[in-house]
């Protein structure tokens, strides 16, 4: 019996972590941008794509990480 990727991957669909929704509504509702977030033991990583996006960020940091409800330390990073 052959399956495709497509119809395994399906069935692995996992939720995103609270942290990470967060963290994407946030910057969405007030930048009108999209970032990518993710999580490590003890970081949560926001990778932008414009570095006027991640200067634009940093004040923020403090109240995303009050949002988030997390001890872990939030990173900017600039990439794609």
């Amino acid at each position: 019996m052959s399956h495709a990727l497509s119809d395994i991957l399906a069935d692995r669909f996992e939720e995103e972590p609270p942290e990470i929704m967060v963290i994407k509504s946030y910057v969405m509702d007030n930048f009108d941008q999209t970032v990518a977030v993710s999580i490590r033991d003890q970081q949560l990583i926001i990778t932008t794509r414009s570095a006027a996006l991640a200067g634009a960020l940093r004040p923020h940091l403090f109240k995303l990480k009050k949002l988030c409800e997390t001890d872990k330390k939030l990173l900017i990073r600039i990439g794609h």
